[in-house]
């Protein structure tokens, strides 16, 4: 087994301190850091994504090896820097005003970083005009994710798909909704760009949506 293959079967088994002192090795052994990120931590991601989407795996797996998987970038991120290299493409996730529930916000964000995809977390209760702000003091980002977990809170989806239109900047990113309540047909109803029903179709989706 590579190297890389070790990483990979860490992240999965949720072993942080194992993942810490691989991607070290690895580093030491002078392999770059953007092979580390792809061939071990997203590698491995890639894996436990369709498990989880297929009930292999459930969200205590997710959440250790995600966890696992940070772990390791922490080490890559001042080398990646340093190589100029680029995220896949640049998210902001948060659930929405009136809305408090995180966890399915939190995993479909490790999902999402999991592609590689660099995402900021707004976390929760957030309104509109806080999207809005954070889109436009960000001109690189590609993708609004929106999550709402009640069906009181729907009309805030709507409302926030709205305010990003109205302010012109649907142009610029896409949107991404989704949550217990949120359907396909809700999700063209209000004018989103992709709907997802759960962390791994996000992950995939956000790739579908994210800019070639």
């Amino acid at each position: 087994m590579s190297i890389l293959d070790e990483v990979s079967a860490a992240v999965q088994a949720g072993k942080k301190k194992d993942v810490e002192a691989l991607v070290q090795q690895a580093i030491d052994e002078g392999i770059s850091a953007q092979e580390i990120l792809n061939g071990g931590l997203l590698a491995a991601m890639d894996i436990i994504g369709p498990k989880f989407k297929n009930n292999e795996i459930f969200v205590p797996e997710v959440l250790v090896a995600a966890r696992a998987m940070n772990a390791g970038s922490a080490l890559l991120k001042p080398l990646l820097a340093e190589s100029g290299a680029e995220p896949k493409g640049k998210a902001v996730i948060g659930t929405v005003k009136g809305d408090m529930h995180d966890i399915g916000k939190n995993l479909v964000r490790m999902m999402i970083e999991g592609k590689g995809v660099e995402v900021t977390d707004l976390g929760v209760d957030v309104d509109s005009d806080s999207f809005i702000d954070y889109i436009k003091s960000n001109p690189d980002l590609n993708l609004v994710c929106l999550s709402a977990l009640l069906s009181s809170t729907l009309p805030m989806l709507k409302e926030t798909v709205a305010a990003i239109k109205e302010a012109g900047l649907d142009g610029k990113v896409k949107i991404l909704i989704g949550g217990a309540p949120v359907t396909q047909e809700y999700a063209d109803e209000i004018g989103a760009d992709g709907y997802s029903m759960d962390a791994g179709s996000a992950a995939v989706k956000a790739m579908e949506l994210l800019p070639a």
